[in-house]
């Protein structure tokens, strides 16, 4: 399930600093009931050592943006807009129930009306399709140095282990979430591609006291169900709760067509 949140500021614009998705991440959470909140902060879905919270956010999208360099800060001016998405309607229900009753929030110190709150319609595969990042995507793995240190890598699209590392951890979230011996369908034809990914597509994200490097652009994904709605909803690669791996269909992958323009 996914739902769309657009709001305003009272003022004409506002402004967050440029890494503001621990700001997002908190505003979810409070919004939450008490024992859901506590679940997806302490727990979440555990598949050995490995904990998923299972719920992702897109970047704040907003019709005009301005990047102040000086102060590190991003000016959104007008509406603004923010999706979510979980594999549990609950925390959903919850975080969209309490924004409707309360109707104000604040973001940073921004103080900020709902205007509307929106359950997308679900989104099913039959094949591949092209899909767009709405935040950073991003996949790792922890090496050791000649000298014994831990080095944090984090792959590109244009690496083979872009996909092998995603979809590695699609599995892991499928068994977090279904268990061990859910009867799943084999990823052998499975693929993810990248269709318009530049430099410039690359993102570099400050969460808290770690530096995080992802991805947008435009993709081609051929992912079997279940896993194309886990990924969908759940997100796609790492960090998804703390607002990266959100993805959007732009149209099927095989159908002639125009894509949607790219921010």
């Amino acid at each position: 399930m996914r739902i769309s949140i657009t709001f305003k500021v009272t003022k004409e614009k506002f402004s967050l600093p440029v890494h503001y998705n621990h700001l997002v991440q908190a505003f979810i959470y409070s919004f939450l009931d008490e024992t859901l909140a506590h679940f997806y902060h302490e727990k979440g879905y555990t598949y050995g050592k490995r904990r998923f919270k299972l719920f992702t956010f897109s970047r704040l999208l907003g019709k005009k943006r301005t990047f102040n360099r000086k102060k590190r800060e991003i000016t959104f001016h007008g509406s603004v807009k923010l999706k979510v998405g979980a594999v549990d309607d609950r925390l959903l229900e919850s975080f969209a129930t309490h924004l409707v009753r309360k109707g104000s929030f604040f973001l940073g110190e921004n103080f900020c009306e709902v205007e509307a709150v929106e359950v997308e319609m679900p989104v099913e595969a039959k094949g591949p399709v092209v899909m767009r990042a709405l935040s950073p995507i991003t996949i790792h793995s922890t090496l050791m140095t000649p000298d014994g240190r831990k080095k944090t890598y984090f792959y590109t699209p244009f690496e083979q282990e872009f996909t092998q590392k995603i979809f590695e951890n699609l599995e892991r979230k499928a068994k977090a979430l279904w268990g061990e011996g859910a009867e799943l369908p084999p990823l052998n034809g499975a693929y993810l591609k990248p269709l318009r990914v530049s430099k410039k597509n690359e993102a570099i994200v400050k969460f808290k006291d770690y530096w995080i490097k992802g991805w947008m652009g435009l993709y081609e994904l051929n992912l079997p169900e279940p896993y194309f709605s886990l990924a969908y909803n759940a997100g796609l690669g790492a960090r998804n709760s703390q607002g990266f791996g959100m993805i959007e269909v732009v149209r099927d992958g095989g159908r002639d067509g125009s894509l949607k323009s790219e921010d």
